[in-house]
């Protein structure tokens, strides 16, 4: 039977901005596709991301590109090998899945042979900003069991203090997102052992991080930016203790999936995150979320308005969508 296909670019606004190291983000851009098989369809949502050379028009031009092969019937399998792993594939895998999943009446978390999707904990963000400006953020969200702290470059040591004098129970994440060198790195760990963090990511370029080889730590060190799919991780042994999962990264939940069993084989501890989207994009990962010990999934939590039957924050806790709303 022939498929019908739709996709298109939407700018969902922030309610505050979000800052790293990298810039400023006042909106998100996301790609969603549709693909309807008779009365069933799938849909799924990626983030283009220039740090990997994305853009709304690139991403775009990728899935129109395979809009024929797709109609006609295109599975997952075949998806893997006629595009790279980025928020292309990302978005067209989630949608086969929901879309397999409604066809079939099994949801995805009973074909990965998981149990239904429960509550979880996730980071709550404090993006960069002033010393003051991210204690007073903090202070707003102090009852969070995990937040995750953005830093770049400029004292470091001041911003994380900040937080935990705001936060003084929390776990922490702190990510630079590639601005430290590896002087930095090390000038910093005693007041991140002062404020008793629990992960650091990606605080070396990816690109500049066999400086990290042999370098000792007593927290340990997450590949973000360095880590996309399976083919990364031996490259990453010496140099990193845990990995982050994105889809938009690996290119979806098929080779998330993949990534998450060779990442605990070869010793990975898992962390999932995501980036600033819509409930849509953040279903599939929910469920990578339920292998980690660090989950970072509170995109849709920056949005002014997430989907009505999106994920939900109760108590400092991320519910999943409603039954129905993806892979369901």
């Amino acid at each position: 039977m022939l498929r019908e296909l739709i996709i298109r670019h939407r700018s969902l606004p922030l309610h505050s901005p979000f800052r790293i190291s990298r810039g400023v983000k006042h909106a998100a851009d996301v790609i969603v596709i549709e693909i309807s098989q008779g009365n069933c369809t799938g849909r799924g949502e990626s983030v283009p991301y220039a740090r990997y050379g994305e853009s709304v028009a690139s991403v775009l031009d990728e899935m129109e590109a395979l809009r024929k092969e797709l109609c006609a019937g295109m599975g997952r399998d075949e998806l893997q090998a006629r595009l790279h792993p980025g928020a292309a594939r990302n978005a067209i895998d989630a949608a086969l899945w929901d879309l397999e999943s409604k066809l079939t009446g099994v949801p995805v978390w009973a074909r990965l042979a998981r149990a239904p999707r429960a509550l979880v904990v996730t980071a709550l963000t404090v993006s960069l900003d002033t010393p003051d400006a991210m204690e007073q953020a903090a202070s707003r969200i102090a009852d969070a069991r995990l937040i995750k702290v953005k830093l770049d470059a400029d004292d470091p040591a001041s911003r994380i203090e900040a937080v935990r004098r705001a936060a003084p129970s929390a776990q922490l994440i702190v990510d630079p997102n590639e601005s430290w060198t590896l002087d930095i790195l090390h000038d910093t760990l005693p007041a991140l052992e002062r404020a008793g963090v629990d992960l650091i990511e990606q605080p070396l370029p990816a690109i500049g991080d066999a400086d990290l080889a042999g370098f000792s730590s007593r927290i340990p060190i997450c590949a973000d930016e360095a880590c996309h799919t399976s083919a990364d991780l031996p490259r990453l042994l010496d140099r990193y203790q845990a990995i982050n999962i994105k889809l938009d990264k690996t290119g979806g939940l098929t080779e998330a999936w993949r990534l998450l069993r060779a990442a605990r084989t070869q010793g990975f501890r898992i962390m999932v995150g995501c980036m600033v989207g819509s409930s849509l994009g953040i279903a599939p990962a929910l469920e990578i979320a339920r292998e980690a010990e660090f989950i970072d999934l509170d995109g849709p939590l920056w949005l002014k308005n997430d989907h009505a039957d999106g994920v939900k924050l109760q108590d400092g806790l991320l519910a999943p969508p409603a039954p129905g709303f993806w892979g369901a």
